[in-house]
């Protein structure tokens, strides 16, 4: 990411020379300055529109006016976003809202920082949205937006076939053929390919249904769901059942609050039938090309035992996973070595292993709750910790949530107010946060582990997981129950010194100690998610695309949900959350360019 043009970006209440302004009415504060800026957009008064914000400010965009995924920060680069787009996009129809929940409502989000957040929904030329502003106050009693953000939420002439836009048509005994016609497309060849049947893959194939955009989603394995029932068998999601809710359909309110991946796995399996998803199993594309004058591709693929079928379609949309292929480190003397080793990726149950000698190379999520499975079996296990880890109580991560993710909070609103914040200002907040959560509640665990030698860190930029996982895609460790054991001895610790290379009997290390193995299992992450594209679509493709996975100098994920680089060409990779809310920015996008309303070469900001 880049350097940050503003060095102190959290308007404290000492840097804004105010005293806690706890007094004042929200909802005539959020009226006011409403008016203003509504009066101001009326006029084309970008100048105007500018005053209202912070010299440092920042006004956020997802689609509502960009049709990307933008942060811009500081008057300049919101009058300039202005100037480009205001007259384009027909910002109007700006309405405070008051309903609970979205009513202006002043925080404390620390001793020193206070804002007065609302909420107002809009509309633009081609759709409907909501936006979520951030005041805070000034000496001179004004109050003036430190962020801004706004959100496309839906297309005007193409709503989502939802509730009053149901099918209203009652079927008299049509319905299984003409899904069966459907699901093979007998008739016509999707606009859209998807290729992966994990949760977004389907997330977004549901979204591309539900907008009218006819869709199919291939998956190499017999079923769908199998991304996640072929883990191995401890994997239960470290997120609580709130935060990784899908769309259209909600978990059952009998379901735990940790879902184990089998049982996710059965959930994608009816989620797919249920929504009607089309989804072609145990296939796999075989060979593609690109028709740049028509902005089609054609796409060989081979079903197995039902043959190969060359569809023509608009756009190829990889749910590959947040990575690309399993990384082994190439470590010498591998022949030599006697026992067996296995990616995390392949690695299915401690249950198979009684009685072994184990070392897992890696200290992630994975690693942890591999080595906690080994450890249960009574294994003799060592974790190879290569670097330091971030380490945070599945407790502590469950309360940074609970907030907005519970059973009595709207997710679309959660998911709303949870990207409301650039990243520029969400990372300082987590550079508050997380040290507090060391020092308090995880103060014991993180003790504990420097007292066995495992080393841990705060994240990037001090900022913890999110961090982390924004911008590597790992790193961290949500404790489970793995450090316990690693405190206790139960799980032993090697690090400090790097592998030189494996021997008969184990893996030997750069200081001369050895650790000996009858298994040694890598829970050393994945390579570039553009890995599975390059393989399917060849080199030339693949040049064009941008970093998929991370975050550009915006603060903003580089290429998945948007454009990567390639027209026709995208990325729907992430956890659940991201992609219960970002699958419909996609879905949007795409139905935008297939009913001609979304040329990308008209936008230049």
């Amino acid at each position: 990411m880049a350097t940050d043009s503003f060095p102190q970006r959290l308007p404290t209440l000492d840097r804004l020379g105010v005293t806690d302004p706890s007094n004042v009415s929200s909802s005539e504060v959020a009226t006011e300055w409403l008016n203003a800026f509504s009066a101001a957009i009326a006029r084309s008064n970008t100048a105007a529109v500018v005053d209202l914000f912070l010299e440092d400010g920042f006004w956020k965009d997802v689609i509502a006016l960009t049709w990307d995924f933008r942060t811009f920060e500081g008057r300049k680069d919101i009058k300039k976003l202005l100037d480009a787009r205001l007259a384009a996009t027909d910002l109007n129809e700006l309405r405070l809202l008051q309903e609970p929940l979205k009513e202006p409502v002043l925080q404390k989000v620390h001793h020193d920082l206070v804002w007065l957040r609302f909420c107002f929904s809009f509309t633009t030329k081609h759709g409907k949205g909501s936006a979520v502003v951030y005041l805070v106050p000034l000496p001179d009693s004004k109050w003036k937006a430190y962020t801004l953000l706004t959100c496309l939420e839906s297309l005007t002439d193409f709503p989502q076939k939802l509730g009053p836009f149901r099918n209203k048509e009652a079927d008299h005994g049509n319905w299984g053929e003409k899904r069966r016609q459907e699901a093979e497309f007998s008739s016509n060849d999707p606009t859209v390919l998807v290729i992966g049947a994990g949760h977004c893959g389907l997330e977004a194939a549901a979204q591309l249904k539900c907008i009218g955009i006819p869709t199919l989603v291939i998956d190499k394995k017999p079923r769908v769901g199998d991304s996640w029932r072929d883990r191995y068998k401890t994997l239960c999601l470290h997120g609580t059942i709130w935060f990784n809710q899908m769309p259209y359909m909600t978990f059952p309110p009998t379901w735990p609050v940790y879902i184990p991946a089998e049982k996710l796995a059965d959930w994608l399996e009816a989620y797919a039938r249920l929504l009607e998803i089309d989804v072609w199993t145990a296939s796999t594309i075989t060979s593609t090309s690109w028709n740049d004058s028509t902005k089609t591709w054609s796409v060989e693929v081979n079903r197995g035992g039902k043959g190969t079928r060359v569809l023509t379609v608009k756009h190829l949309v990889f749910a590959t996973g947040s990575g690309g292929r399993p990384i082994v480190p190439d470590i010498p003397g591998k022949a030599s070595f006697k026992g067996s080793t296995v990616h995390s990726s392949e690695f299915e149950s401690a249950a198979n292993h009684i009685g072994k000698k184990v070392v897992v190379v890696g200290c992630c999520n994975s690693a942890h709750d591999i080595a906690q499975d080994f450890c249960s079996h009574g294994a003799d296990i060592t974790m190879y910790q290569r670097s330091s880890t971030f380490v945070i109580s599945v407790e502590s991560m469950a309360a940074m949530s609970r907030a907005i993710y519970n059973d009595d909070f709207p997710t679309e609103l959660a998911d709303t107010y949870s990207t409301s914040l650039p990243w520029a200002v969400s990372r300082r907040l987590h550079q508050r946060m997380v040290p507090v959560v060391a020092e308090t509640a995880d103060k014991a665990i993180l003790d504990g582990l420097a007292k066995v030698g495992f080393k841990t860190n705060l994240g990037i930029y001090g900022a913890g997981l999110m961090a982390l996982y924004l911008e590597r895609g790992g790193g961290y460790y949500i404790d489970t129950g793995a450090s316990k054991s690693i405190i206790n001895g139960d799980i032993k610790i090697k690090n400090g010194s790097a592998i030189e290379s494996f021997t008969e009997n184990g893996l030997l290390f750069a200081d001369g100690t050895e650790l000996q193995a009858d298994i040694i299992v890598f829970a050393t992450g994945y390579g570039d998610p553009r890995d599975f594209m390059r393989e399917i679509c060849g080199d030339e493709i693949a040049s064009k695309v941008t970093q998929v996975w991370g975050l550009d100098e915006e603060g903003q994920s580089s290429g998945v949900w948007r454009y990567c680089g390639h027209d026709g060409l995208w990325f729907a990779n992430a956890n659940l959350s991201l992609a219960r809310f970002h699958s419909l920015h996609l879905a949007m996008q795409i139905k935008a360019i297939e009913e001609g309303v979304l040329n990308r070469a008209d936008i230049v900001i």
